[in-house]
């Protein structure tokens, strides 16, 4: 799954290149795509001749907003791709949607895992269409959250740092990835409780999250070897390089950038976390 600033990249492109576009046409390529929406010829009527009025973002949802008062909403899952392309250029496999615009090229949507969503919706209608909208936690790259405000919803939980930090009841759009990182900035071990953190712990984990999550949007993300994230001109993240503990292909086994100790992993709800035993308390 793509995490919050992978989706916060596409969706600051294509705020900036498609707002005040018009739709002169729509392609779908996978009919059962549009069965949210009506069936495909309501899904391309809804569509085209529309004017996209922005881009913004809920969660890992990237919306669309239209001049029709409806919103063309798509969740890239763990493989789904937005790509800016000119009119010629070829079809790539996994292709679902292509929309061409009056001016300015196309935006195809490509769906490289089969877990992409895409619907149009009313506006009124989002969190009736798409409940998951209704349950999503914080969001540090949408909203700032005071640090103290950030304690209070951590101490609030029972379960360990790692399911608090992947849990999207709480923050939304960490995943796997970034909670490693951000608990390693912290000094804080995945299993600890949050009712065993002090303050200045509260302080560093919020530090952490605050700072990397900005950092990797900075570096527009982070594409890993056999992961399909790119930006829409398709160009891979530059945030795998500053990684430190997550395993990342032809890296396991190597030291803590630390204290030069090996970095451990284990099993944690049926996925592998990273750590230093010696930094992380």
């Amino acid at each position: 799954m793509l995490a919050l600033p992978e989706v916060e990249t596409i969706r600051r492109d294509l705020d900036r290149e498609l707002s005040s576009l018009r739709i002169k046409s729509v392609e779908l390529l996978e009919i059962g795509l549009a069965k949210r929406s009506g069936g495909k010829k309501k899904f391309v009527g809804r569509l085209e001749k529309a004017k996209i009025t922005g881009v913004r973002r809920r969660g890992l949802y990237v919306m669309m907003g239209l001049d029709t008062g409806e919103v063309l909403v798509i969740h890239l899952g763990a493989g789904g791709q937005l790509r800016r392309h000119a009119n010629r250029d070829e079809i790539e496999p996994n292709t679902v949607v292509s929309l061409t615009f009056t001016k300015k090229g196309q935006l195809r949507l490509l769906d490289q895992a089969g877990d992409v969503e895409c619907i149009v919706v009313r506006a009124d209608k989002l969190t009736q269409t798409i409940p998951e909208l209704e349950i999503m936690g914080i969001d540090p790259l949408d909203q700032p959250v005071p640090w103290r405000m950030f304690g209070q919803i951590v101490l609030a939980q029972e379960a360990k740092l790692k399911a608090v930090l992947t849990d999207d009841r709480v923050i939304v759009g960490l995943g796997e990835l970034y909670s490693d990182e951000i608990l390693f900035a912290a000094g804080l071990r995945y299993d600890r409780t949050p009712n065993s953190l002090g303050p200045q712990e509260l302080r560093r984990l919020h530090r952490a999250m605050v700072e990397i999550l900005h950092d990797a949007v900075k570096h527009r993300g982070c594409t890993l070897e056999g992961s399909y994230y790119v930006d829409v001109h398709g160009v891979p993240g530059g945030y795998a390089e500053y990684i430190n503990v997550f395993k990342q292909s032809g890296r396991n086994g190597r030291p803590c950038p630390r204290c030069h100790r090996a970095i451990q992993k284990y099993r944690y709800r049926r996925r592998w976390t990273y750590y230093c035993e010696q930094c992380q308390i």
